[in-house]
Protein backbone atom coordinates (compact mmCIF):
# COMPACT_ATOMS: atom_id res chain seq x y z
CA UNK A 1 0.00 0.00 0.00
CA UNK A 2 3.09 2.44 0.91
CA UNK A 3 4.61 1.43 -2.38
CA UNK A 4 1.13 2.35 -4.11
CA UNK A 5 0.99 5.85 -2.79
CA UNK A 6 5.05 6.29 -3.75
CA UNK A 7 3.77 5.35 -6.98
CA UNK A 8 0.97 7.64 -7.17
CA UNK A 9 2.77 10.49 -5.75
CA UNK A 10 6.22 10.15 -7.75
CA UNK A 11 3.76 10.02 -10.95
CA UNK A 12 1.90 13.37 -9.76
CA UNK A 13 5.16 15.52 -9.15
CA UNK A 14 6.06 14.16 -12.72
CA UNK A 15 3.03 15.97 -14.19
CA UNK A 16 2.97 19.22 -12.32
CA UNK A 17 6.82 19.49 -13.77
CA UNK A 18 5.74 18.66 -17.17
CA UNK A 19 3.20 20.89 -16.91
CA UNK A 20 5.03 23.69 -15.86
CA UNK A 21 7.57 23.16 -18.07
CA UNK A 22 5.26 23.06 -21.28
CA UNK A 23 3.74 26.67 -19.48
CA UNK A 24 6.66 28.29 -19.36
CA UNK A 25 7.19 27.11 -23.17
CA UNK A 26 3.84 28.37 -24.11
CA UNK A 27 4.63 31.66 -23.03
CA UNK A 28 7.41 31.89 -24.99
CA UNK A 29 5.40 30.93 -27.66
CA UNK A 30 3.00 33.52 -27.00
CA UNK A 31 5.37 37.05 -26.86
CA UNK A 32 4.44 39.11 -29.76
CA UNK A 33 6.19 42.18 -31.57
CA UNK A 34 3.98 44.34 -33.50
CA UNK A 35 5.78 46.06 -36.55
CA UNK A 36 4.98 49.37 -37.86
CA UNK A 37 6.08 50.56 -40.96
CA UNK A 38 6.97 54.40 -41.96
CA UNK A 39 7.76 54.28 -45.38
CA UNK A 40 7.52 57.83 -47.70
CA UNK A 41 7.46 61.39 -45.78
CA UNK A 42 6.45 61.75 -42.37
CA UNK A 43 3.09 63.28 -42.71
CA UNK A 44 0.19 63.92 -39.77
CA UNK A 45 -1.19 60.76 -40.86
CA UNK A 46 2.08 59.38 -39.31
CA UNK A 47 1.11 60.62 -35.91
CA UNK A 48 -2.06 58.58 -35.87
CA UNK A 49 -0.36 56.08 -37.12
CA UNK A 50 2.37 55.62 -34.27
CA UNK A 51 -0.18 56.10 -32.02
CA UNK A 52 -2.65 53.84 -32.88
CA UNK A 53 0.25 51.40 -33.11
CA UNK A 54 1.75 51.90 -29.44
CA UNK A 55 -2.16 51.68 -28.15
CA UNK A 56 -2.48 48.43 -29.70
CA UNK A 57 1.26 47.28 -28.41
CA UNK A 58 -0.66 48.08 -24.75
CA UNK A 59 -3.78 46.89 -25.08
CA UNK A 60 -2.34 43.44 -26.66
CA UNK A 61 0.77 43.24 -24.24
CA UNK A 62 3.35 42.73 -26.87
CA UNK A 63 7.11 42.83 -25.94
CA UNK A 64 8.12 45.39 -28.14
CA UNK A 65 7.44 47.73 -30.83
CA UNK A 66 9.37 48.08 -33.94
CA UNK A 67 8.64 51.22 -36.51
CA UNK A 68 10.81 50.57 -39.36
CA UNK A 69 11.81 53.28 -41.41
CA UNK A 70 12.21 54.11 -45.31
CA UNK A 71 12.00 58.06 -45.21
CA UNK A 72 13.29 61.14 -46.48
CA UNK A 73 11.72 63.30 -43.73
CA UNK A 74 8.70 65.04 -43.44
CA UNK A 75 6.79 67.24 -41.40
CA UNK A 76 9.22 68.80 -38.13
CA UNK A 77 5.63 68.76 -35.97
CA UNK A 78 5.15 66.03 -36.95
CA UNK A 79 8.56 64.02 -36.01
CA UNK A 80 8.38 65.83 -32.48
CA UNK A 81 4.99 64.59 -31.83
CA UNK A 82 6.70 61.25 -32.83
CA UNK A 83 9.30 61.40 -30.41
CA UNK A 84 7.28 62.84 -27.54
CA UNK A 85 5.12 60.40 -28.19
CA UNK A 86 8.08 57.29 -27.93
CA UNK A 87 9.19 59.19 -24.47
CA UNK A 88 6.35 58.58 -22.74
CA UNK A 89 4.79 54.93 -23.32
CA UNK A 90 5.83 52.17 -21.61
CA UNK A 91 6.38 49.79 -24.80
CA UNK A 92 9.91 49.44 -25.54
CA UNK A 93 9.75 51.02 -29.23
CA UNK A 94 12.88 49.96 -31.81
CA UNK A 95 13.84 52.03 -34.40
CA UNK A 96 14.69 49.97 -37.29
CA UNK A 97 16.53 51.61 -40.89
CA UNK A 98 14.82 48.90 -42.94
CA UNK A 99 14.76 47.20 -45.38
CA UNK A 100 18.54 47.36 -47.17
CA UNK A 101 19.97 50.17 -49.50
CA UNK A 102 17.13 52.33 -47.81
CA UNK A 103 17.46 55.66 -46.25
CA UNK A 104 16.60 57.60 -43.14
CA UNK A 105 17.40 61.04 -43.75
CA UNK A 106 16.18 64.54 -41.88
CA UNK A 107 13.13 63.97 -39.79
CA UNK A 108 13.72 59.93 -39.95
CA UNK A 109 16.93 60.58 -38.52
CA UNK A 110 15.82 62.23 -35.30
CA UNK A 111 13.22 59.77 -34.79
CA UNK A 112 15.91 56.92 -35.11
CA UNK A 113 18.25 58.41 -32.40
CA UNK A 114 15.24 59.00 -30.04
CA UNK A 115 13.96 55.20 -29.94
CA UNK A 116 14.60 52.52 -26.98
CA UNK A 117 16.71 50.75 -29.39
CA UNK A 118 18.25 52.01 -32.60
CA UNK A 119 19.49 49.43 -35.15
CA UNK A 120 20.28 49.76 -39.18
CA UNK A 121 19.97 46.95 -42.11
CA UNK A 122 23.12 46.68 -44.10
CA UNK A 123 23.45 49.16 -46.61
CA UNK A 124 21.18 51.76 -45.15
CA UNK A 125 21.85 55.01 -44.79
CA UNK A 126 21.17 58.08 -41.99
CA UNK A 127 21.86 62.06 -41.72
CA UNK A 128 21.19 64.74 -44.04
CA UNK A 129 19.20 67.11 -41.44
CA UNK A 130 20.33 70.49 -42.05
CA UNK A 131 17.18 72.37 -42.67
CA UNK A 132 17.25 73.40 -45.85
CA UNK A 133 14.35 75.88 -48.18
CA UNK A 134 13.86 75.71 -52.13
CA UNK A 135 14.78 78.90 -53.26
CA UNK A 136 14.97 80.29 -57.59
CA UNK A 137 18.43 79.53 -57.60
CA UNK A 138 18.57 76.64 -55.90
CA UNK A 139 18.99 75.65 -52.13
CA UNK A 140 19.93 77.56 -49.05
CA UNK A 141 20.29 76.40 -45.46
CA UNK A 142 18.35 77.84 -43.10
CA UNK A 143 20.02 80.15 -40.74
CA UNK A 144 17.78 80.88 -38.40
CA UNK A 145 19.87 80.41 -34.97
CA UNK A 146 16.88 80.19 -32.84
CA UNK A 147 15.77 77.01 -34.71
CA UNK A 148 18.41 75.47 -35.54
CA UNK A 149 20.04 75.89 -31.48
CA UNK A 150 16.30 73.70 -30.08
CA UNK A 151 16.87 71.47 -33.25
CA UNK A 152 20.25 70.76 -31.86
CA UNK A 153 19.22 70.95 -27.85
CA UNK A 154 16.44 68.15 -28.50
CA UNK A 155 18.52 65.94 -30.95
CA UNK A 156 21.61 66.00 -28.16
CA UNK A 157 19.57 65.69 -25.44
CA UNK A 158 17.93 62.55 -27.16
CA UNK A 159 21.20 61.03 -27.92
CA UNK A 160 22.46 61.32 -24.29
CA UNK A 161 19.34 60.04 -23.13
CA UNK A 162 19.67 56.45 -24.62
CA UNK A 163 23.78 56.62 -24.38
CA UNK A 164 24.57 57.50 -28.08
CA UNK A 165 26.75 59.74 -30.07
CA UNK A 166 25.74 63.44 -28.94
CA UNK A 167 28.61 64.82 -31.39
CA UNK A 168 26.98 62.83 -34.02
CA UNK A 169 23.78 64.19 -33.27
CA UNK A 170 24.84 67.50 -33.45
CA UNK A 171 26.64 66.91 -36.97
CA UNK A 172 23.33 65.29 -38.38
CA UNK A 173 21.70 68.92 -38.03
CA UNK A 174 25.04 71.32 -38.56
CA UNK A 175 27.03 69.81 -40.75
CA UNK A 176 25.02 67.69 -43.24
CA UNK A 177 26.67 63.94 -41.49
CA UNK A 178 25.55 60.94 -43.45
CA UNK A 179 26.57 57.65 -42.19
CA UNK A 180 26.01 54.34 -43.23
CA UNK A 181 25.04 51.27 -41.23
CA UNK A 182 28.83 49.99 -40.01
CA UNK A 183 29.92 53.43 -39.21
CA UNK A 184 27.00 54.35 -37.07
CA UNK A 185 27.21 51.01 -35.46
CA UNK A 186 31.01 52.12 -34.45
CA UNK A 187 30.48 55.66 -33.70
CA UNK A 188 27.49 54.38 -31.33
CA UNK A 189 25.19 56.50 -33.31
CA UNK A 190 23.30 53.10 -33.22
CA UNK A 191 23.49 49.80 -31.47
CA UNK A 192 22.64 46.95 -33.97
CA UNK A 193 23.64 46.42 -37.35
CA UNK A 194 20.86 43.69 -38.71
CA UNK A 195 20.34 41.97 -41.80
CA UNK A 196 16.19 41.30 -41.07
CA UNK A 197 13.45 41.60 -38.34
CA UNK A 198 13.97 38.05 -37.05
CA UNK A 199 17.93 38.47 -36.17
CA UNK A 200 17.29 41.79 -35.13
CA UNK A 201 14.95 40.26 -32.28
CA UNK A 202 17.60 37.78 -31.54
CA UNK A 203 19.74 40.25 -31.38
CA UNK A 204 18.07 42.61 -28.75
CA UNK A 205 16.87 39.65 -26.58
CA UNK A 206 17.45 40.02 -23.14
CA UNK A 207 17.98 43.77 -23.49
CA UNK A 208 16.56 46.01 -20.44
CA UNK A 209 14.32 48.75 -22.08
CA UNK A 210 12.28 50.70 -19.70
CA UNK A 211 13.11 48.32 -16.02
CA UNK A 212 11.74 45.73 -18.66
CA UNK A 213 14.03 42.52 -20.06
CA UNK A 214 13.15 41.51 -23.58
CA UNK A 215 12.38 38.44 -24.20
CA UNK A 216 12.30 38.64 -28.22
CA UNK A 217 14.38 35.81 -29.81
CA UNK A 218 11.78 33.80 -31.71
CA UNK A 219 8.71 36.05 -30.94
CA UNK A 220 5.94 36.34 -33.11
CA UNK A 221 6.06 39.21 -36.04
CA UNK A 222 2.93 41.27 -35.95
CA UNK A 223 2.69 43.86 -38.74
CA UNK A 224 0.37 46.56 -38.14
CA UNK A 225 -2.53 46.95 -40.47
CA UNK A 226 -3.90 50.60 -40.51
CA UNK A 227 -7.80 50.86 -40.87
CA UNK A 228 -9.25 51.93 -43.81
CA UNK A 229 -9.47 55.65 -42.58
CA UNK A 230 -5.75 55.91 -42.16
CA UNK A 231 -4.80 53.42 -44.73
CA UNK A 232 -7.06 56.26 -46.91
CA UNK A 233 -5.50 59.29 -44.99
CA UNK A 234 -1.84 58.23 -45.80
CA UNK A 235 -2.26 58.00 -48.99
CA UNK A 236 -3.62 61.53 -49.60
CA UNK A 237 -1.75 63.34 -47.26
CA UNK A 238 1.47 62.63 -49.49
CA UNK A 239 2.62 65.97 -50.27
CA UNK A 240 2.73 64.99 -53.89
CA UNK A 241 -0.53 63.21 -53.85
CA UNK A 242 -2.30 66.15 -52.09
CA UNK A 243 -0.61 68.82 -53.88
CA UNK A 244 -1.93 67.29 -57.35
CA UNK A 245 -5.03 66.75 -55.86
CA UNK A 246 -5.49 70.58 -55.41
CA UNK A 247 -4.20 71.09 -58.89
CA UNK A 248 -6.54 68.55 -60.59
CA UNK A 249 -9.98 69.91 -58.85
CA UNK A 250 -9.08 73.47 -59.69
CA UNK A 251 -8.18 72.90 -63.17
CA UNK A 252 -11.70 70.47 -63.20
CA UNK A 253 -13.68 73.51 -61.48
CA UNK A 254 -12.04 76.19 -63.89
CA UNK A 255 -13.49 73.66 -66.76
CA UNK A 256 -16.85 72.74 -65.08
CA UNK A 257 -17.66 76.47 -64.85
CA UNK A 258 -16.99 77.13 -68.68
CA UNK A 259 -18.54 74.61 -70.08
CA UNK A 260 -21.53 73.43 -67.44
CA UNK A 261 -23.30 70.32 -68.34
CA UNK A 262 -20.21 67.69 -67.36
CA UNK A 263 -20.31 67.62 -64.12
CA UNK A 264 -16.65 68.33 -63.67
CA UNK A 265 -17.04 70.93 -60.90
CA UNK A 266 -18.84 68.37 -58.80
CA UNK A 267 -15.66 66.12 -59.22
CA UNK A 268 -13.51 69.41 -58.49
CA UNK A 269 -15.08 70.53 -55.51
CA UNK A 270 -14.18 66.27 -54.44
CA UNK A 271 -10.74 66.75 -55.04
CA UNK A 272 -10.09 70.15 -53.38
CA UNK A 273 -11.32 68.85 -49.97
CA UNK A 274 -9.87 65.53 -50.49
CA UNK A 275 -6.33 67.29 -51.44
CA UNK A 276 -7.27 70.26 -48.57
CA UNK A 277 -7.55 66.80 -45.83
CA UNK A 278 -4.53 65.73 -46.87
CA UNK A 279 -2.72 68.77 -46.28
CA UNK A 280 -4.16 68.51 -42.88
CA UNK A 281 -5.16 72.45 -44.01
CA UNK A 282 -1.75 73.55 -43.89
CA UNK A 283 -1.28 75.75 -47.52
CA UNK A 284 0.56 78.52 -48.70
CA UNK A 285 -1.88 81.49 -48.16
CA UNK A 286 0.32 83.06 -51.35
CA UNK A 287 -0.15 79.98 -53.07
CA UNK A 288 -4.11 79.49 -52.33
CA UNK A 289 -4.43 83.65 -53.68
CA UNK A 290 -2.62 82.77 -56.61
CA UNK A 291 -4.25 80.02 -57.56
CA UNK A 292 -8.02 81.53 -56.88
CA UNK A 293 -6.45 84.90 -59.29
CA UNK A 294 -5.47 82.00 -62.13
CA UNK A 295 -9.06 80.99 -61.96
CA UNK A 296 -10.44 84.41 -61.82
CA UNK A 297 -8.51 85.09 -65.30
CA UNK A 298 -9.24 81.97 -66.72
CA UNK A 299 -13.17 82.62 -66.29
CA UNK A 300 -12.42 86.39 -68.02
CA UNK A 301 -10.60 85.17 -70.51
CA UNK A 302 -13.57 82.90 -71.25
CA UNK A 303 -16.13 85.82 -71.26
CA UNK A 304 -13.64 87.98 -72.95
CA UNK A 305 -13.43 87.66 -77.21
CA UNK A 306 -10.20 85.98 -77.80
CA UNK A 307 -7.08 84.41 -76.43
CA UNK A 308 -5.13 86.71 -75.06
CA UNK A 309 -3.77 88.33 -72.11
CA UNK A 310 -6.36 86.91 -69.34
CA UNK A 311 -5.94 83.81 -70.00
CA UNK A 312 -1.48 84.32 -70.20
CA UNK A 313 -2.15 85.72 -67.19
CA UNK A 314 -4.04 83.31 -65.03
CA UNK A 315 -1.98 80.03 -66.53
CA UNK A 316 1.27 81.89 -65.32
CA UNK A 317 -0.45 82.43 -62.05
CA UNK A 318 -1.53 78.45 -61.68
CA UNK A 319 2.28 77.35 -62.45
CA UNK A 320 3.92 79.87 -59.84
CA UNK A 321 1.00 79.27 -57.60
CA UNK A 322 1.76 74.92 -57.88
CA UNK A 323 5.47 75.71 -57.16
CA UNK A 324 3.97 77.69 -53.70
CA UNK A 325 2.17 75.26 -53.21
CA UNK A 326 4.47 72.58 -52.52
CA UNK A 327 5.43 71.97 -49.04
CA UNK A 328 9.35 72.81 -49.04
CA UNK A 329 9.88 75.37 -46.31
CA UNK A 330 11.55 74.41 -42.90
CA UNK A 331 10.01 73.94 -40.14
CA UNK A 332 7.00 73.42 -41.93
CA UNK A 333 8.34 70.31 -43.70
CA UNK A 334 12.21 69.08 -42.95
CA UNK A 335 13.46 66.90 -45.95
CA UNK A 336 17.30 67.13 -47.90
CA UNK A 337 17.17 69.56 -51.16
CA UNK A 338 17.02 67.16 -53.37
CA UNK A 339 13.99 65.42 -52.46
CA UNK A 340 12.47 68.89 -52.77
CA UNK A 341 13.32 69.62 -55.87
CA UNK A 342 11.88 65.45 -56.59
CA UNK A 343 8.71 67.09 -54.97
CA UNK A 344 8.72 70.37 -57.49
CA UNK A 345 9.11 68.27 -60.52
CA UNK A 346 6.50 65.81 -59.63
CA UNK A 347 3.97 68.85 -59.11
CA UNK A 348 5.00 71.57 -61.79
CA UNK A 349 5.18 69.35 -65.04
CA UNK A 350 1.66 67.71 -64.56
CA UNK A 351 0.79 71.68 -63.75
CA UNK A 352 2.24 72.63 -66.56
CA UNK A 353 0.59 69.54 -69.10
CA UNK A 354 -2.57 70.36 -67.18
CA UNK A 355 -2.77 73.79 -67.50
CA UNK A 356 -1.79 73.34 -71.64
CA UNK A 357 -4.75 71.43 -71.99
CA UNK A 358 -7.07 73.22 -70.44
CA UNK A 359 -6.34 76.67 -72.62
CA UNK A 360 -6.19 74.17 -75.71
CA UNK A 361 -9.95 72.94 -74.09
CA UNK A 362 -11.02 76.37 -73.55
CA UNK A 363 -10.09 78.02 -76.57
CA UNK A 364 -11.85 74.67 -78.89
CA UNK A 365 -14.91 75.48 -76.50
CA UNK A 366 -14.97 79.50 -77.39
CA UNK A 367 -14.22 78.44 -81.51
CA UNK A 368 -16.90 76.35 -81.61
CA UNK A 369 -19.12 78.70 -80.33
CA UNK A 370 -18.59 81.87 -81.60
CA UNK A 371 -18.26 80.44 -85.35
CA UNK A 372 -20.84 79.75 -87.41
CA UNK A 373 -23.06 76.88 -87.96
CA UNK A 374 -21.63 74.64 -90.56
CA UNK A 375 -24.44 72.66 -91.12
CA UNK A 376 -26.71 75.44 -92.60
CA UNK A 377 -29.88 77.21 -90.51
CA UNK A 378 -30.72 75.85 -87.23
CA UNK A 379 -34.39 77.03 -87.25
CA UNK A 380 -36.65 74.22 -87.70
CA UNK A 381 -33.93 71.65 -86.82
CA UNK A 382 -34.16 69.23 -84.08
CA UNK A 383 -32.07 69.20 -80.80
CA UNK A 384 -31.64 67.12 -77.74
CA UNK A 385 -32.03 69.17 -74.43
CA UNK A 386 -29.41 68.38 -71.93
CA UNK A 387 -30.89 70.18 -68.82
CA UNK A 388 -34.64 70.81 -67.98
CA UNK A 389 -35.72 73.95 -69.34
CA UNK A 390 -38.85 75.96 -68.90
CA UNK A 391 -40.46 78.07 -66.10
CA UNK A 392 -37.67 80.95 -66.40
CA UNK A 393 -34.89 78.47 -66.66
CA UNK A 394 -32.03 78.05 -69.34
CA UNK A 395 -30.43 75.24 -70.42
CA UNK A 396 -28.20 73.56 -72.72
CA UNK A 397 -29.31 71.73 -76.20
CA UNK A 398 -27.06 69.67 -78.01
CA UNK A 399 -28.13 70.28 -81.84
CA UNK A 400 -25.30 68.26 -84.21
CA UNK A 401 -22.40 67.80 -81.40
CA UNK A 402 -22.71 71.46 -80.72
CA UNK A 403 -24.07 72.65 -77.29
CA UNK A 404 -26.61 76.29 -77.69
CA UNK A 405 -27.71 77.62 -74.68
CA UNK A 406 -31.68 77.50 -75.11
CA UNK A 407 -35.10 78.60 -73.28
CA UNK A 408 -38.41 77.93 -73.74
CA UNK A 409 -42.12 78.51 -72.64
CA UNK A 410 -42.57 74.56 -72.44
CA UNK A 411 -41.64 72.33 -69.75
CA UNK A 412 -39.07 70.50 -70.83
CA UNK A 413 -36.69 67.90 -69.10
CA UNK A 414 -33.75 66.32 -69.79
CA UNK A 415 -33.21 64.00 -72.99
CA UNK A 416 -36.37 65.52 -74.43
CA UNK A 417 -36.41 66.36 -78.36
CA UNK A 418 -37.22 70.19 -78.91
CA UNK A 419 -37.38 72.05 -82.04
CA UNK A 420 -35.17 75.50 -83.13
CA UNK A 421 -38.22 78.13 -83.67
CA UNK A 422 -36.03 80.89 -83.66
CA UNK A 423 -32.72 82.52 -82.41
CA UNK A 424 -32.31 85.44 -80.01
CA UNK A 425 -28.38 86.17 -79.85
CA UNK A 426 -26.54 82.93 -78.79
CA UNK A 427 -29.58 81.36 -77.25
CA UNK A 428 -32.17 79.71 -79.03
CA UNK A 429 -35.60 79.18 -78.81
CA UNK A 430 -37.10 75.90 -78.63
CA UNK A 431 -40.41 74.18 -78.24
CA UNK A 432 -40.91 70.73 -76.83
CA UNK A 433 -41.52 67.70 -79.39
CA UNK A 434 -44.39 65.68 -78.65
CA UNK A 435 -44.62 61.93 -79.26
CA UNK A 436 -47.00 62.50 -82.37
CA UNK A 437 -44.34 64.87 -83.88
CA UNK A 438 -41.79 62.39 -83.55
CA UNK A 439 -44.16 59.90 -85.50
CA UNK A 440 -44.76 62.42 -88.18
CA UNK A 441 -40.91 63.53 -88.84
CA UNK A 442 -39.74 59.68 -88.90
Amino acid sequence: MRHKCRSYLSTFLFLIIVLVLLSGNACAVGEKVLVLDISGPITPVSDDLVADALALAETENHEALIITLNTPGGGLTETLDIIEMIAVTDIPVIGYVYPQGTNAWSAGTLILISTDIAAMAPFTVIGSAQPVTITPGGSEPVDDTKLINALVERATENAKKHGRNQTAAEEFITKNLNLNADNALEYGVVEYVSPSIPDLLVQVDGHEVKGKVLNTAGAEVVHYEPSLRLAFLGIISNPIVSSLLLLLGIYAVILGISNPGFGAEVFGLVAIALGLMGTGFDVNITAVFLIILGVILFVLEFQAPGFGVFGVAGFICMIVGSILLVPTDFPRYYTPAEFQRTMVFWIVTPTIVLGIFLVFALYKVLEIRRKRPLFGELIGNIAQAVDPIGDGREGYVIHRGQYWKARSSDAIEKGDKVLIVAKDGVVLVVEKLGDEALIDMK
